[in-house]
């Protein structure tokens, strides 16, 4: 485990922190007006290799050379020109911290975003060291500056990554609906505020990710996924921005506690270790892998169902009811990918050079209107 201090007096900024992979929808902005609740679960940290924060670049300031060089192979909006390496905590698992008060300009809606820079201080030198953010529509973070904070060991050596089979028999899965609060409507209890059940941002983030590596691995070829959950998610935007024809190439899930895939499969959906973002591989060569975050693929591969309708009757002496709370509500509209998380990971790989890969980047916008993303 780690604690970080801060750079310019050593004060400790975290309680103990364990590393995990950083999470895809780690920079994702939901909706318009939802609250969305904290990013990092408590005692982990992740790390963003890319730059991230302001100052903001334009694509057009950006010389070729250099975004080759941050493996960018295709134009996106803007660029950070922050430091690479920033961590994201849960803002509880920081201490010794305080608010600075004019960084609230920061282009904020209703809270803070950190679009301004550095927006919380060590409490004891006041050197900027994070920003926090918890503004609607975003992830509730503490981003600690790069620059501004170090990290040390405690507590001895970190034990290595969790295997497979404990992950398993664990079983966080990540249910693919659920219910989000957003502003602007008073309940009828008299908050402003209500609940509104809608697809996973979750998901929506972790399939953008998938669905791009899904077209690099089509070779411009029609794609198929299983049928039932993964269809929703993935098949309508396949089949919409693939070409039709008879050699459709075939993606399955694989992983841990399902069977082998056959050598014929050329591509696998496959799980991410939750704690190295290391994506499962089978033995031997390995056909092209599309990494899921492991709570989304532990859903798609074994999902929970809904509990089944009470059969009419008294029930036997001793049997304990199960049906006071009604399944989950589903939500009311197709599946849409995260457009932003599917154009971050598409133009940072090499395939997208390809020029109908290129123009699917290209007209993003058009098909966010056609309700693909």
């Amino acid at each position: 485990m780690f604690v970080f201090v801060c750079t310019g007096c050593g004060a400790e900024l975290t309680g103990p922190l364990s590393p995990v992979a950083l999470p895809p929808h780690a920079h994702q902005r939901y909706g318009n007006g939802v609250q969305l609740p904290v990013l990092m679960e408590p005692g982990t940290f992740a790390v963003d290799p890319e730059p991230w924060g302001p100052p903001l670049r334009r694509w057009e300031d950006i010389q070729p050379d250099e975004a080759t060089a941050r493996g960018i192979h295709a134009p996106v909006p803007v660029l950070s020109g922050g430091a690479p390496g920033a961590i994201v905590v849960a803002p509880g698992d920081v201490r010794g911290t305080v608010l600075i008060p004019d960084s609230r300009g920061g282009g904020y809606c209703c809270g803070l975003d950190g679009t301004g820079g550095p927006n919380v201080a060590c409490m004891e030198c006041a050197g900027p060291v994070a920003s926090r953010i918890d503004d609607c529509s975003l992830w509730q973070a503490m981003w600690l500056a790069p620059n501004a904070v170090r990290r040390l060991p405690v507590g001895g050596t970190d034990p290595a990554p969790r295997p497979w089979p404990e992950l398993m028999a664990q079983g966080r899965s990540t249910p693919p609906f659920e219910p989000l609060a957003s502003w602007g409507s008073r309940s009828a209890v008299g908050h402003w505020s209500h609940y509104v059940w809608t697809w996973s941002p979750q998901w929506e983030a972790a399939a953008g990710q998938a669905l791009a590596h899904l077209l690099a691995a089509s070779d411009g070829r029609p794609v198929t996924v299983p049928d039932g959950l993964a269809g929703q998610v993935f098949q309508r935007a396949l089949d919409a921005l693939l070409p039709t024809g008879p050699s459709a190439r075939r993606a399955v899930l694989a992983g841990p506690g399902l069977p082998t895939p056959g050598s014929d499969t050329p591509i696998l959906l496959v799980p991410s270790h939750p704690q190295t973002g290391e994506p499962w591989a089978p033995a031997g060569p390995a056909p092209y892998l599309v990494p899921l975050p492991f709570g989304v693929w532990l859903w798609l591969a074994f999902p929970v169902r809904d509990l089944p309708v009470p059969a009419s009757g008294v029930l036997p002496a001793g049997v304990l009811r199960d049906d006071f709370d009604p399944p989950a509500p589903h939500p009311h509209h197709l599946f849409r990918a995260d457009p932003e998380v599917f154009r971050h990971t598409l133009a940072r790989l090499p395939a997208v050079r390809a020029p109908w890969l290129r123009e699917i980047l290209e007209n993003l916008v058009h098909h966010r209107r056609g309700g693909l993303f």
